[in-house]
């Protein structure tokens, strides 16, 4: 397996090179498809006749032999064609072949992009791809680099902000980059004439919902209060706070949660107790949600907010923002349960 980190991809690329197979993996959505789409430009740099070398597949519903079959074809007035297959984690086992045959005798005019939230490492498809792959890791980012991202962002929007106003953005969006992306642009947008964020305008463009659905939301579903936690997403909804921001939110808690059981597993409770805002009633409410949820509870839900995720993307897509709220409160539901 060849593993390289985000800024050796960046260097690499920037350099000309580009590899025939790559695995992105990981739950930040924002870098891990900036880094598909710097791989792609790079792959088919100088090419003509783009449309006709690039093409997309997610096998939830597009069959693996179709997207096989593109990856290998030859490129039409190009040096390169670009492939992306992502949904890849629920497939019979005569598809997986299909790509694990690919896998094993690449065309070496294509370049294959294999995109995941997650990788179940018990699956022979799983342990292909690892093995034959260069895998880059797009885990959830801290908040040191969410801050460092989101300043530079706002360099790219032209506005700026102090060091207080940004760690308060931070700890009110979270640091998912995807909501923390539309939290900046809505700010910029508010100081077009100024081009200065103050934290009057954070306090009026964001506190209320974002406090909301980090704190009560976030709070009521790790505490299993889903009765409370269904009347605030409730409220949220009706005050326009988007699906895909507050499924962010909650798995934004969700991966908080994961990461302070495994700290606490090692012994290491005063980093786990940093994880948690607020008062030091909220940190032993907490910390005694650590001790009822077992690791396998927590992965599990995680896995269900991954699900919600993709069918609200997908009903949205189409046009449905009720079936993304029905997603949500279906989804409330489901966890700890």
């Amino acid at each position: 397996m060849t593993s390289l980190t985000r800024p050796r991809l960046d260097a690499s690329l920037k350099a000309g090179r580009v590899e025939p197979l790559y695995l992105l993996a990981g739950c930040e959505t924002y870098l891990r498809d900036a880094a598909a789409r710097k791989i792609t430009d790079t792959a088919l740099a100088g090419t003509l006749l783009r449309e006709f070398n690039e093409s997309s597949f997610s096998l939830l519903s597009d069959s693996a032999t179709a997207a096989i079959s593109v990856a290998q074809q030859l490129p039409m007035m190009s040096e390169r064609i670009v492939v992306r297959i992502r949904d890849f984690a629920k497939l019979r086992e005569a598809d997986e072949e299909v790509i694990i045959r690919y896998l094993n005798a690449p065309s070496p005019s294509s370049v294959v992009i294999f995109i995941a939230d997650d990788l179940d490492k018990r699956k022979k498809l799983t342990r292909t791809l690892l093995s034959t792959c260069t895998v880059i890791d797009f885990a959830a980012v801290k908040d040191a680099e969410a801050k460092a991202w989101a300043r530079n962002r706002l360099k790219d929007l032209k506005t700026s902000a102090d060091d207080r106003v940004l760690s308060e953005i931070v700890r009110l969006v979270g640091t998912d980059l995807q909501t923390l992306n539309s939290e900046l642009e809505k700010l910029a947008a508010a100081v077009i004439d100024t081009h200065t964020i103050t934290m009057q305008l954070v306090d009026d463009l964001i506190s209320h919902s974002r406090e909301l659905s980090n704190f009560e939301l976030g709070d009521q579903l790790i505490a299993g209060d889903r009765p409370r936690a269904l009347t605030t997403l409730h409220h949220l909804v009706e005050d326009n706070v988007a699906p895909v921001m507050l499924i962010g939110l909650i798995a934004s808690n969700y991966h908080r949660l994961a990461l302070a059981k495994e700290l606490m597993k090692q012994g290491r409770r005063d980093e786990a107790g940093r994880l948690v805002y607020g008062s030091y009633e909220k940190k032993d409410a907490f910390f005694n949600t650590l001790q009822r949820r077992d690791a396998n509870a927590i992965a599990r839900d995680i896995k269900l907010i991954a699900d919600a995720d993709l069918a609200i993307k997908t009903s949205l897509a189409g046009g449905g923002p009720k079936g993304a709220r029905l997603q949500l409160e279906m989804l409330i539901c489901a966890l700890g349960s």
